[in-house]
């Protein structure tokens, strides 16, 4: 019963510090805001760089150009041998038919080429074989495969016109380093934004604590233990973190909804707002859980070496 009591009284200690205080209350509140909102915001960026990236991944590839005398044989030959491959997610086949409707549909407002092709009495373009790997940095083993298909004199490869990989390269190796690059850049950039807003936090609850010195050494005197002592202003920063961190997911809101309309014309990976419309209950967890955290550590570590409790 006596704890019950001792943390009933603390948590209505907390409350009325909170209240009170509502100046420094506001201003706990707004940094902390601020902190959950860049940190809310660095996570939804790294939904968009990611699935920015993933829309350019999936726009590379390899292709292999055949000879438009090439046999179906001898694709499929060569077809099956790369999918062995374990760097291999998928290959597509598309025929001679389907290349010249593709290359048709390409070029259908080009007037001179469309009459060109009417012209032709024969396909002139071979079948191709399009190759997806599982990631971009296996996209050079692949070719080494291809190579070495190609070079092997039984394969029946000698029927391949032209393999784009050597123009794909220098995308593909960008590519690479930059999805390398990225998330490490997100990482950084999250451990440093969680340490400024424990220092900036810190030193706000700090003031809080330090107008009611007098309080807190009356208390002292009657002999408070630190656990009571320490008690409200916990409570006090957690509820910082709590406002702080439901006001910082609803500024998320107006954020994404602006970024869809703003990136609608040409982006087409992941459309922010609605992620954020379907992960609502995830983010404001997410920054619940480190407002919390932060209030609570920031308050803590702020009356222990500050007010040497």
């Amino acid at each position: 019963m006596g704890v019950f009591t001792n943390t009933r009284r603390i948590v209505k200690a907390g409350f009325l510090n909170f209240w009170r205080n509502a100046l420094v209350s506001l201003s706990a509140i707004f940094i902390m805001t601020v902190a959950l909102f860049v940190i809310g915001s660095t996570m939804l960026l790294s939904v968009f760089l990611e699935s920015s990236l993933a829309e350019v991944r999936s726009k590379v590839d390899i292709n292999i150009y055949f000879n438009p005398d090439a046999t179906e044989e001898n694709i499929f030959t060569l077809k099956h041998s790369l999918e062995s491959i374990p760097e291999v997610a998928a290959i597509e086949y598309i025929s001679r038919d389907q290349a010249i409707e593709n290359f048709k549909a390409r070029h259908e407002n080009d007037y001179l080429m469309t009459q060109a092709l009417d012209e032709l009495v024969d396909n002139p373009l071979g079948a191709i074989l399009t190759i997806k790997a599982k990631d971009p940095s296996q996209y050079e083993a692949i070719a080494l495969h291809v190579k070495e298909e190609q070079d092997a004199p039984s394969s029946g490869s000698n029927s391949i016109y032209s393999v784009n990989y050597g123009k794909n390269k220098v995308v593909i190796d960008k590519l690479t380093s930059i999805t390398a690059g990225v998330e490490r850049v997100a990482v950084a950039v999250l451990v440093l934004l969680v340490a400024i807003a424990i220092v900036i936090t810190f030193n706000t609850i700090r003031l809080a604590i330090y107008i009611s010195r007098d309080e807190i050494a009356v208390m002292r005197l009657v002999g408070a233990s630190n656990i009571f002592v320490r008690g409200p202003f916990i409570v006090e920063g957690v509820m910082y973190g709590v406002v702080a961190a439901i006001v910082a997911t609803g500024l998320l809101y107006p954020a994404t909804l602006w970024l869809e309309r703003s990136t609608d014309s040409f982006y087409g990976g992941t459309d922010l707002f609605v992620y954020y419309i379907n992960n609502l209950n995830q983010l404001l967890s997410v920054l619940l859980l480190v407002g919390i955290a932060l209030g609570a550590v920031s308050s803590f570590l702020a009356v222990r070496r500050y007010l040497k409790v």
